[in-house]
């Protein structure tokens, strides 16, 4: 991490919300090597969107054992948005286990048969884009993930990032967002407690990506449980 984060506001704004946005996660160094490593043979799978009707661009699953920088991304998250979950949960009145350790957390995931990493790096070109939906890969899921930009807003045109926010009886609502190098944005996986008059309810997200006029993007999706 680059600078030092105030967790509890962006707790705050991740359960009223369903997501926020971090400045300087990654610095350009860091950007600029996992960008270089996308030709590498250090994948578990490469997923071609267009063959599965889920956009055009495409998608590499690192396998295990994970770089040292993406195996620290994801204990360094668990660890800051653990108290979150156990708040969404909470509030959800939902019966979750977030065990302290992020090595229980991925056992648990394992005795449920989800035991393939889902750290990503996702790389889009001009007229790519990642159609809506939700990463959601077995019975566990951990209620947030991260997308960090590893491109310069220069880089291209086009390709935001969009939230949709499906609320219950109402009209779903967009977030778009375009964030910098380096800057990353949290965001519920599948749902989020929005606090209504009678109380919280469940609002929906689901995430894509516009698309691209021109150049390149290449994105860093750090994603807490495992697959199946």
């Amino acid at each position: 991490m680059q600078v030092e984060l105030n967790w509890t506001d962006i707790h705050a704004e991740l359960l009223a919300n369903g997501f926020t946005k971090i400045a300087n996660v990654l610095g350009r160094e860091s950007c600029d090597k996992l960008i270089a490593l996308y030709d590498d043979d250090i994948y578990r799978s490469t997923i071609n969107m267009a063959r599965y009707n889920f956009g055009r661009g495409a998608y590499k699953y690192y396998a295990y054992p994970l770089p040292e920088l993406i195996q620290n991304l994801r204990h360094y998250f668990y660890r800051h948005l653990r108290p979150a979950a156990i708040d969404w949960a909470t509030r959800l009145k939902l019966n979750t286990d977030y065990p302290e350790n992020y090595d229980d957390y991925l056992a648990l995931c394992h005795d449920h048969g989800q035991c393939r990493p889902t750290p990503l790096i996702l790389k889009y070109g001009k007229g790519d884009y990642n159609t809506l939906h939700q990463d959601l890969y077995g019975e566990i899921h951990f209620p947030y993930q991260v997308a960090i930009m590893l491109s310069d807003p220069d880089d291209y045109s086009g390709g935001e990032f969009t939230l949709i926010e499906q609320r219950p009886r109402m009209q779903s609502v967009a977030h778009v967002e375009k964030p910098k190098r380096g800057e990353a944005i949290i965001f519920a996986v599948n749902e989020f407690p929005k606090l209504g008059k009678k109380g919280y309810y469940r609002a929906r997200l689901r995430h894509g990506v516009s698309k691209l006029k021109s150049g390149t993007r290449h994105t860093l999706g750090i994603i807490l449980h495992d697959a199946k």
